[in-house]
């Protein structure tokens, strides 16, 4: 029996190193993962971090900067100034109230237009894919593109379609860029993100319940009255959802109005996007440019806030 412990004895030792290198060895691998864990907490190295993060540095740099192309070895440290100067500027409440104007028609015109396109997608007709796919088409054509289709072939007042309407019904043709330069835009705008608006507002119309559209027509709810307690309360999610991106990306129009108007006549349809690049292009000046961009991202910043705690709430209900 002694001779059969003794000869055990070593094999117990042995598991015991095997138990502890065990441990010791998923504690090596928890602190790795832990310190990992750490590290993706603290993404400073990451290249996205990196490409985000750079360019602003640099904009933020330059807003401090007295630096304008035309005499780039008088610049220097001139701390907020060109802040100052920039929100000092005749044309920057000008750019202000154009950049809401247009932000907030394009909004009314895309949504409301867009309930109602969705309405009549979503009713069984002839050729309806063909319908949609031109619905749709218009979201993916270029601002550039789509402003100077609207600029040339249909608002030109000499030979575009709408002179040429105009002309056929014995009226003056309208000269839209010049006696109503933002409407103009409006229109344009409106036109792009419509389809964007319809298609959201499709697909959140497509998934209503059938047994409540039925209930509605047993009860004899009419048309009105559909819409407003079984069709804008479901479709509401979408509906915030359309004005938070559209007015993320309505804060930035800058190409259509550059194709179209140039900001004119005189500053009728300069907005913040535009004023930024007339300081930088126009006026050659780095600093107040890069101080405007600064400024146009804490406003943009602002708006995306609110609007993400109206959506919070809008969705928690």
């Amino acid at each position: 029996m002694e001779s059969e412990t003794k000869m055990k004895a070593p094999t117990t030792r042995t598991g015991d190193w095997r138990v502890r290198h065990g441990r010791r060895g998923r504690k090596d691998g928890d602190a790795a993962n832990s310190d990992s864990g750490a590290r993706s907490r603290f993404p400073i190295g990451h290249p996205a971090f990196i490409w985000m993060i750079v360019p602003l540095v640099m904009t933020l740099y330059f807003s401090t900067l007295r630096y304008s192309l035309l005499d780039p070895e008088s610049s220097g440290f001139i701390g907020l100034q060109n802040y100052t100067a920039f929100l000092s500027d005749p044309d920057f409440l000008t750019a202000l109230l154009n950049t809401l104007i247009l932000v907030v028609s394009v909004l009314v015109i895309s949504v409301g237009g867009g309930i109602l396109v969705a309405l009549l997608m979503d009713q069984p007709v002839f050729g309806l894919n063909i319908l949609r796919l031109m619905v749709i088409a218009p979201f993916f054509v270029m601002p550039t593109v789509s402003a100077l289709v609207w600029k040339n072939l249909l608002m030109n007042p000499d030979s575009g379609l709408f002179a040429w309407i105009a002309r056929s019904l014995g009226f003056q043709p309208i000269v839209w860029f010049t006696n109503w330069p933002m409407l103009s835009v409006i229109i344009v705008v409106s036109w792009e993100w419509l389809p964007f608006a319809s298609l959201i507002l499709l697909t959140a119309l497509q998934s209503l319940d059938e047994e409540q559209k039925e209930a509605a027509s047993l009860d004899g709810a009419g048309a009105l009255s559909y819409f407003g307690y079984i069709v804008l309360p479901h479709i509401s999610r979408a509906i915030t959802v359309v004005i938070l991106i559209e007015t993320i990306f309505l804060l930035s129009v800058f190409a259509e109005i550059y194709v179209t108007t140039s900001g004119g006549p005189g500053t009728a349809t300069t907005n913040i996007p535009f004023l930024v690049y007339k300081q930088a292009l126009l006026n050659f000046d780095v600093g107040s440019a890069s101080a405007g961009g600064i400024i146009a991202v804490i406003l943009a910043n602002i708006v995306a806030i609110f609007l993400m705690r109206i959506i919070g709430k809008n969705l928690e209900g």
